[in-house]
C-alpha cells in the first residue's frame, strides 16, 4: 500500500480543473502535470495560463510541479488524477472517448501498488464500467489485487476566484476500504474545507451528476415561470426579488445554460437511466425547455423590432457576450451559439463582442471571429448576453450608443435597470 511519504502524483489534463489541482499538489509534494497538448504545456512551462485560472504568481509557487506531453515520464508516478473532459456528441450521448484514451495512455505505464483517480463527471458505475477494464485490459494487471481506483469529483468553478479548489469541500471515495482512506488522505493535503468520504465509487458519481442536474432542473422551472410572466407582461425580476424575501426561497435566475457542467452533465445521468429502462421526465424536460431558450431569445427579440418598426430582414444585431458564464473566456458548450443560429434563420446579422474570449479559439470552435472593438450607432438591436464587468461598466447609456437612432436592447442578465432595456428575460 502506498505512503503519503512515497508519493508521485500525476495530473492527466491540464485544463480548467486538472491545473489548479496540480498547483496546489505541486506545493507539497512531487507532481507531474501531464497534457496531450504540447501547446498548453510550452504555455504553462512559461509561467502563463490563458484559462486565467491561475496566476503566474500561483504557478511559480507550485515548486514540485512539472510539466510534460511525453507518456514515458508518467512512469515514475505512483498515483494518477485523471481531470479531462466528459463532452455529449451531437445526439447529446455522453462521449467517454477521453476518458477512454486517458485511461489507455495510464495503462501503457501502470505499476503495481498504483492508484487512479478519476475527477471527470460521468454516470454512475462508468469508472467500473468503463474506465477499469481499459487500465486492466492495456495494463495487463488485476484491479483491486495489483492496481486500485478512486473517485473524488471536480468542483470547479471557472472564472469563480471565491470558491477555489481547497476551499471546497471535496468528496472522496476508494475501490477498497484502506485506498478510500489513502485517497481521502491525499487529498486532505490540500483541501482546507475538508472532505465527505463517500460509501463507494458509485455514491461519489451519483453525487456529482446530481449536484448540477439539481441545478439544471431549478433553472429550467425559472426560465418556464419567466416565459409565462413574459406572457402576462409582469417583471420576472421583480416578482423573483419578492419572492426572495421568503428565507427558503431559492435565488435562482432565467437564462441560458451552457458550459461543461450544468448543460451537460443531466444527460449523463439520464444516459444511465434510460440504459437500465428507466426513462426520465422531468429531467430531460428541464433539458429541453434550457435547451429553447436561444430561439425563445430570438423570437421575443423579433417581436420587439417589429413593435419598434425595424426591418427583420438584413437587420445587424451586436450580441454582447460569447463565454458562457461571466468573467471568464470559457466557450465550451456556451449557449450563445444558439441564438446566432436562430438570428441566421431570420436573415440578422450578428456581431460578437467579448473582451475576454480568445478570437482564434472561438473560430476554431464555431466559425465565429468576435470584432475588436465597439462602434456606436450600427446596430438594429443590441443582446447584452453575458454579465461580464467591462459591460456593467458601461451602462445603459454607452450600450444604447451602440445603436442606432431606432434599435431592441434586450437584457437578459438583469445588468440594467427595468427601465434601461426595452425587453429582459
Amino acid at each position: 500500500m502506498l505512503q503519503l511519504s512515497d508519493l508521485k502524483i500525476a495530473i492527466i489534463g491540464l485544463g480548467y480543473v486538472g491545473l489548479p489541482l496540480a498547483v496546489e499538489f505541486g506545493k507539497h509534494v512531487p507532481v507531474l502535470g501531464f497534457d496531450i497538448h504540447q501547446k498548453r504545456i510550452d504555455e504553462l512551462k512559461s509561467g502563463k495560463d490563458h484559462t486565467l485560472e491561475v496566476s503566474p504568481e500561483e504557478l511559480a509557487q507550485a515548486v514540485q510541479l512539472h510539466y510534460s506531453a511525453t507518456l514515458e515520464d508518467l512512469k515514475d508516478c505512483n498515483f494518477y488524477i485523471v481531470t479531462v473532459p466528459t463532452p455529449i456528441d451531437q445526439f447529446k450521448q455522453p462521449d467517454l472517448t477521453p476518458l477512454i484514451k486517458a485511461s489507455q495512455s495510464i495503462g501503457q505505464v501502470l505499476c503495481k501498488g498504483d492508484i487512479v483517480v478519476y475527477e471527470s463527471t460521468v454516470y454512475p458505475g462508468a469508472t467500473e464500467e468503463v474506465c477499469i477494464p481499459v487500465l486492466e485490459q492495456v495494463s495487463g494487471l488485476s484491479f483491486n489485487q495489483d492496481f486500485f481506483a478512486g473517485y473524488s469529483p471536480e468542483r470547479i468553478n471557472p472564472g469563480d476566484k471565491l470558491h477555489r479548489v481547497t476551499n471546497i469541500l471535496k468528496i472522496t471515495s476508494g475501490s477498497t476500504p484502506e485506498v478510500a482512506d489513502f485517497v481521502d488522505e491525499v487529498y486532505n493535503l490540500i483541501i482546507e474545507a475538508g472532505t465527505h468520504k463517500a460509501t463507494s465509487i458509485k455514491v461519489a458519481e451519483a453525487a456529482k451528476v446530481i449536484e448540477n442536474t439539481q441545478r439544471d432542473v431549478n433553472i429550467a422551472l425559472i426560465n418556464e415561470l419567466a416565459v409565462i410572466f413574459n406572457k402576462m407582461e409582469i417583471d420576472t425580476e421583480a416578482i423573483l426579488q419578492a419572492a426572495g424575501t421568503k428565507w427558503n426561497f431559492l435565488p435562482f435566475r432565467p437564462g441560458l445554460v451552457g458550459g461543461h457542467c450544468i448543460g451537460v452533465d443531466p444527460y449523463y445521468l439520464t444516459h444511465k437511466a434510460q440504459s437500465i429502462g428507466y426513462h426520465p421526465e422531468i429531467i430531460l424536460a428541464g433539458r429541453r425547455l434550457n435547451d429553447g431558450m436561444g430561439a425563445y431569445v430570438v423570437t421575443q427579440l423579433v417581436k420587439a423590432m417589429l413593435k419598434k418598426r425595424i426591418q427583420v430582414e438584413d437587420a445587424k444585431v451586436l450580441i454582447l457576450g460569447l463565454s458562457f458564464k461571466e468573467n471568464c473566456p470559457d466557450i465550451r458548450n456556451t449557449r450563445i451559439i444558439d441564438i446566432v443560429d436562430e438570428l441566421k434563420e431570420y436573415h440578422i446579422d450578428a456581431d460578437i463582442y467579448d473582451p475576454w474570449v480568445d478570437a482564434t479559439e472561438a473560430q476554431h470552435e464555431y466559425g465565429i471571429t468576435p470584432v475588436p472593438t465597439l462602434k456606436n450607432g450600427q446596430y438594429d438591436a443590441v443582446i447584452l448576453a453575458v454579465a461580464h464587468e467591462e459591460f456593467k461598466a458601461m451602462g445603459s447609456d454607452a450600450i444604447r450608443a451602440l445603436g442606432k437612432e431606432s434599435h431592441v436592447l434586450y437584457d437578459l442578465k438583469y445588468v440594467l435597470a427595468q427601465s434601461e432595456s426595452d425587453l429582459r428575460l
